[in-house]
């Protein structure tokens, strides 16, 4: 492929809950401070199908979801000093940002407050143009927001990293865990899988809480010292004010006295899934003991470099199906029933 061709082959959802077919999608040519990415995986992330589906709103259709990127640099333009041909690369869920902002200028891209920060998809560019994610052969980012994946991941395992390992990772190192903290994650999916074992690495006693014990052993052998099931009540009696740190990967509505019950005085309950109805909660659960209810979004890149190569530092990949792109619309059905352990990542050599 050369800055010449600007179609790729793609999977996009032609319209919302539509089912993703192939198509074709334009990429830009190379500039000045660009890669051209020749992408090998992407991850399915559950925010995918949120807003494949219209569930978050604002959907820009067609849409070629993805934004967990792994594969090796094609092509630099003539101003890159970062990458070379051949390095292993990933891209995660933002492609650009003011880069002028205070959150810009602090590593803190994703909360940009000037143009807000540009997704990988479903988002528009700079110039207008809707971007295009990485369920497709190539994408062209600019080096600043490219990532390098270190050679100690494979880049299959490495892939969910760009967004569940920094989703986790970011809140897990904000509210300091580590030695001597109590940390539970919230769903062991494909996001929570990622956190126990993070947590596990930085050194946190680590608890799983999940509506059933079904998937016990995996969490223990992932790196969780307990595991309970939040369908037992006698579990929120059990737990009583124990934890440091919760942090929620669910995307489903929680009953949030509940589990800030289980959070000491001064801890903290973190929300990384984003349910897409309102949630409600009474503030009395809060004001008791001092807590904090908070919520977190991915990492700015200094910071997602810094956890791929944590990641790489400890031997942490994801759990992963590897898939063809013919099985992205049956592997969307089975993220929603949680019949995945723990991530599928597509193999773009199939689109």
């Amino acid at each position: 492929m050369t800055t010449n061709v600007t179609t790729v082959p793609a999977y996009a959802a032609p319209a919302a809950n539509a089912p993703l077919e192939r198509t074709t999608v334009p990429r830009r040519a190379v500039g000045e401070h660009d890669v051209l990415i020749e992408i090998k995986y992407a991850g399915i992330c559950h925010s995918d199908i949120h807003q494949a589906r219209d569930g978050w709103g604002e959907g820009i259709f067609p849409m070629v979801p993805g934004h967990e990127i792994a594969g090796f640099v094609a092509e630099v333009g003539s101003g890159v000093t970062k990458f070379r041909v051949g390095d292993r690369v990933g891209v995660g869920c933002f492609v650009d940002s003011c880069r002028e902002c205070a959150y810009c200028l602090q590593g803190l891209e994703q909360y940009c407050s000037g143009t807000g920060m540009t997704g990988t998809y479903n988002a528009l560019d700079k110039n207008g143009e809707p971007t295009y994610g990485g369920y497709s052969t190539h994408i062209v980012v600019d080096e600043n927001y490219t990532l390098r994946i270190p050679e100690g991941i494979d880049l299959d395992e490495a892939a969910p990293l760009l967004c569940a390992g920094i989703t986790l990772y970011s809140p897990l190192a904000h509210w300091q865990a580590g030695p001597g903290k109590k940390v539970a994650i919230v769903g062991l999916g494909g996001l929570g899988h990622m956190g126990v074992k993070i947590a596990h690495a930085l050194g946190a006693e680590v608890t799983v809480l999940s509506q059933s014990l079904k998937k016990q052993e995996d969490g223990l052998k992932l790196g969780a010292d307990h595991y309970y099931a939040t369908s037992d009540p006698e579990t929120f009696t059990k737990l009583a004010g124990t934890f440091d740190l919760i942090i929620s990967t669910v995307s489903a509505p929680l009953d949030f006295g509940a589990y800030l019950s289980l959070v000491k005085t001064d801890g903290a309950l973190v929300n990384v899934g984003a349910p897409e109805e309102p949630v409600a909660l009474n503030l009395f659960s809060l004001i008791g003991g001092r807590k904090t209810l908070a919520g977190s979004m991915i990492g700015g890149i200094a910071e997602t470099q810094e956890m791929l190569d944590f990641c790489a530092e400890h031997g942490l990949g994801a759990e992963i199906e590897v898939i063809g792109a013919e099985q992205i619309n049956e592997a969307y059905e089975r993220v929603i029933a949680s019949d995945v352990r723990y991530r599928f990542v597509i193999d773009t050599s199939t689109i």
